[in-house]
C-alpha cells in the first residue's frame, strides 16, 4: 500500500542575519523574534542583538573610517551612485517585502524609487559639500586661514519608525556621503527590507564596516550605543519616537552630539555638514625677495 503523504506543511521562516564588517554573521546571543506581516502571521525570523553584537559594529566602523574617510570625494560618489544601480535593479524582489510588511503595492513602489533618487541625490553632494562650507577666513597677521569639514567618525543611526528602509537611506547617506561609518538600528517591526538592503551595500564596492546593520529592540541597544565611547554622534529620523532627555545625559559620557533630523530638509547638503567637524589650519605667509632685491 502507498504512503498517504500529508498535502500541508509548516512553512521554513527565513532567518534575516545582521550586516556587520561586510559579512552576514548570526547574533552571538542566540536570540531571534518573529516579524509578522501585515495581516500578523509569521512572516521571519530577525535576530535580536546583544550589546556584543553592537561592540563587534562600531569595531568594524572603527576600523573602516580610516579608509572611508581618506577616499577622494569623487568615488564616494561613485559608490553611492553604484548602489542606487544595485537597488534599481532588485526593485521587484525589494518591493515584495514591503508589502508583505504591510505596505501596499503603490506605497512601496514610491519608497523604492525615493530611496534610489535619495542615494543619487547624496552621490552627487559627495564632491561639492566641502567647496560650499569651506572658507577662508581674513586675520590680521601674516597668515592664511583656512576651515574645512572634515568627517566625524562613527555615527549611531537610529532608523525611521515609519518609513522602515527610505528612513534608513536617508539617515545612511547623510552620514557616509561625508566621510563618516556608521552602526544602523533597524526598525523593529519591519526590519526585513533593511537586512536586504545591506546585500545592495555588499554588492556595490561598498567597504566592509562603513556601514553596519543590526536588527533587534531598539530601547535596548539605544543606551549602550549612547554610552559607547567610539562612537562620535548619534542621528535619529525625525518619526523616531526616543527619550532625547535621557540620550542626550547618556552621551555626554564623551560628548558626542545627538541629531534629529528636521523632516522638511532631509535631503539638504546642511544634513552633511550636521556630522562634520570644522577644521581650521593657519599657514604663515612666507615673503621670500627675489634675488639681489630688498624690501
Amino acid at each position: 500500500m502507498p504512503s498517504k503523504t500529508n498535502s500541508t506543511r509548516l512553512s521554513v521562516l527565513k532567518t534575516y542575519k545582521l550586516y556587520i564588517g561586510g559579512q552576514f554573521p548570526r547574533t552571538e546571543s542566540g536570540r531571534y523574534y518573529v516579524v509578522n506581516d501585515g495581516s500578523g502571521n509569521p512572516l521571519a525570523n530577525a535576530c535580536l542583538s546583544s550589546r556584543k553584537d553592537l561592540r563587534d559594529a562600531v569595531s568594524a566602523a572603527r576600523v573602516a573610517f580610516g579608509g572611508w574617510s581618506g577616499r577622494t570625494a569623487y568615488n564616494r560618489g561613485q559608490i553611492l551612485y553604484r548602489m542606487a544601480e544595485v537597488l534599481e535593479s532588485r526593485q521587484p524582489e525589494m518591493t515584495r517585502e514591503l508589502q508583505q510588511s504591510g505596505s501596499s503595492t503603490a506605497q512601496a513602489k514610491k519608497e523604492i524609487t525615493a530611496c534610489i533618487e535619495t542615494l543619487i541625490h547624496y552621490a552627487g553632494w559627495c564632491d561639492k559639500y566641502q567647496q560650499l562650507f569651506s572658507t577662508v577666513n581674513p586675520v590680521a597677521s601674516s597668515h592664511y586661514n583656512f576651515s574645512v569639514p572634515e568627517p566625524m567618525g562613527v555615527v549611531g543611526i537610529v532608523s525611521s519608525s515609519e518609513n522602515a528602509l527610505l528612513g534608513l537611506v536617508q539617515v545612511m547617506c547623510a552620514a557616509i556621503a561625508g566621510g563618516n561609518t556608521c552602526v544602523i538600528l533597524a526598525n523593529t517591526e519591519s526590519p526585513l527590507a533593511s537586512i536586504s538592503f545591506a546585500e545592495v551595500l555588499a554588492t556595490s564596492d561598498l567597504p566592509g564596516g562603513v556601514v553596519n546593520i543590526l536588527t533587534g529592540k531598539v530601547p535596548e541597544l539605544l543606551p549602550w550605543m549612547a554610552g559607547h565611547m567610539d562612537v562620535n554622534a548619534i542621528l535619529c529620523d525625525p518619526s523616531t519616537a526616543i527619550a532625547r532627555a535621557g540620550l542626550e545625559q547618556t552621551a555626554t559620557s564623551n560628548l558626542k552630539r545627538v541629531i534629529t533630523l528636521k523632516k522638511e530638509d532631509i535631503l539638504s547638503p546642511y544634513r552633511i555638514l550636521d556630522l562634520q567637524e570644522i577644521k581650521t589650519t593657519w599657514h604663515p605667509i612666507e615673503n621670500i625677495a627675489p634675488s639681489g632685491a630688498a624690501y
